[in-house]
């Protein structure tokens, strides 16, 4: 793979068009200030770290549950590699549930998807979707770097499109600004509960750069073009949640979207028929998004269900897994895994069936990925940390921050910024304190957390039953 392919295939599992919405309606125009404190405190750094790391276990199946496990020990390199597998669970139901949503564009034509459609069959057909994908997943060759290369790279040309577009329609008058004011006060963050509770899904939005990691091996010149990968992943990431927010900040009022509870469903494609019309061109350029986007998601499923399945059954599953569970088919892809990933995601669809409606359902599904993905990404620096500590032990191609003390002092500022934000996720969003809409999903939130890390435990007892049942010695399940 090449290193543009290596980055494509990252950025269609991190961020799309979509990803700025939902920030854009909880932090408003402020949220500008939070992109650029995050691309140049975060992002950046986040992606050179997952360079140097993917280098330095460049031989290593797992990804990040083979870096922690090098790095520290193999209990905790068992529990980056669950905890890596299952994030990715409520993300597949979000990314299914938006696939729904981009054909419905495609039919419907606007976003009475809502009206026309109980949750009952949208949660079925994302069901549906879901087992689909699994399904072709382990038939279609190639089908990783062709649905990659053709929704990575259409949804960021869509994106530049829109960005461009919006800004020749200001300037020529075709279009008013929709903020007002807007003006510098408008972009200050107002550092309340719910600014900092929402900032666990910026997060999520712009993390992900460590799965390209099992991907390094199929790479020509890792050394030279691995970084180039992370680098080029960081600057598409910057130029879309910067000047993607400020070109919705032209049709769209931040300073009462937070009101729109239809806004995180349907906002992009209602972007793109605002552009549309402004240009005079009609409905013509939100049909074409709804195809790319359909593209895009379909992609993330792909992505999402390939790697994840390499994390989960690469490197550390022996010891702490049941061997059904890590069996692989003649394509090395470990199948049940897959079934696995069924019953959590019937799991998530029955949680989401006590929702009222589709939009509450789509807007708490993005929420919790705002708290279990962001702890997910704690391991990156966890092993990164526990890399740098004992670095005379290892060797890369690529170092970030070659003075110890000032890659510790970044290394532990990323893991305890993550922690908090992902914590502070739990607090229900768009919902006001103290209703009883309040306290169901928080108790959903909790719940679902508890369900999805929770099973974690299960697996090495289920391992240790099997492996005194058939007569197997020296499983030390309490390795390290």
């Amino acid at each position: 793979m090449s290193w543009p392919v290596i980055a494509l295939i990252d950025f269609v599992t991190i961020i799309s068009f979509e990803n700025i919405f939902y920030p854009f309606q909880n932090q408003g125009l402020s949220v500008v200030i939070s992109w650029i404190f995050l691309l140049f405190s975060y992002v950046i750094p986040y992606a050179l770290i997952s360079s140097q790391m993917s280098l330095t276990f460049d031989n290593q199946a797992g990804g990040l549950a083979s870096w922690v496990k090098y790095s520290t020990n193999d209990t905790l390199g068992y529990w980056t590699s669950w905890m890596y597998w299952v994030q990715t669970v409520p993300y597949l139901v979000d990314v299914s549930n938006s696939v729904i949503v981009s054909f419905s564009w495609i039919i419907l034509g606007n976003n009475s998807l809502d009206k026309k459609m109980s949750t009952f069959w949208f949660g079925i057909l994302t069901f549906v979707i879901i087992l689909i994908f699994i399904l072709l997943e382990n038939r279609l060759k190639n089908s990783l770097e062709i649905l990659s290369l053709l929704g990575g790279g259409a949804m960021f040309i869509m994106s530049v499109l829109f960005v461009v577009m919006a800004a020749w329609a200001v300037i020529h008058g075709h279009h008013h600004i929709a903020t007002q004011p807007f003006n510098w006060s408008s972009f200050k963050p107002s550092f309340s509960l719910n600014y900092f509770s929402t900032t666990g899904l910026l997060i999520f939005a712009m993390s992900g750069a460590e799965l390209a990691a099992p991907y390094v091996s199929q790479m020509k010149n890792p050394k030279r073009d691995f970084p180039k990968a992370m680098w080029m992943l960081a600057i598409m990431t910057g130029f879309l949640t910067i000047f993607g927010t400020l070109a919705l900040s032209m049709f769209f009022n931040a300073h009462t979207v937070q009101y729109d509870k239809k806004f995180k469903m349907n906002g992009p494609y209602e972007a793109f028929q605002l552009l549309g019309q402004s240009l005079g061109m009609g409905k013509s350029l939100m049909y074409i998004f709804a195809v790319v986007q359909a593209l895009f998601m379909m992609a993330q499923l792909a992505v999402l269900l390939d790697a994840s399945s390499r994390v989960f059954a690469g490197d550390v599953g022996d010891k702490f897994m049941p061997k059904w569970l890590t069996k692989k088919n003649k394509n090395g892809r470990p199948v049940h895994s897959y079934t696995l990933t069924v019953g959590l995601s019937l799991f998530l669809l029955l949680l989401t069936g006590t929702l009222p409606s589709i939009h509450s359902i789509y807007n708490w599904l993005l929420n919790i990925n705002g708290i279990i993905s962001p702890y997910k990404t704690c391991w990156v620096f966890v092993a990164f940390v526990a890399m740098r500590l004992q670095q005379e032990k290892f060797t890369s191609d690529y170092v970030f921050i070659k003075n110890k003390t000032g890659a510790l002092i970044v290394g532990f500022w990323c893991l305890i910024f993550t922690f908090i934000c992902a914590t502070l996720g739990f607090i229900p969003q768009n919902v006001a304190i103290g209703t009883s809409e309040f306290n169901h999903q928080l108790w959903m939130n909790i719940i679902t957390v508890i369900v999805l890390f929770g099973l974690g435990f299960l697996l090495p007892w289920l391992r240790k039953r099997e492996a005194k049942k058939n007569g197997e010695l020296d499983m030390d399940l309490n390795a390290e």
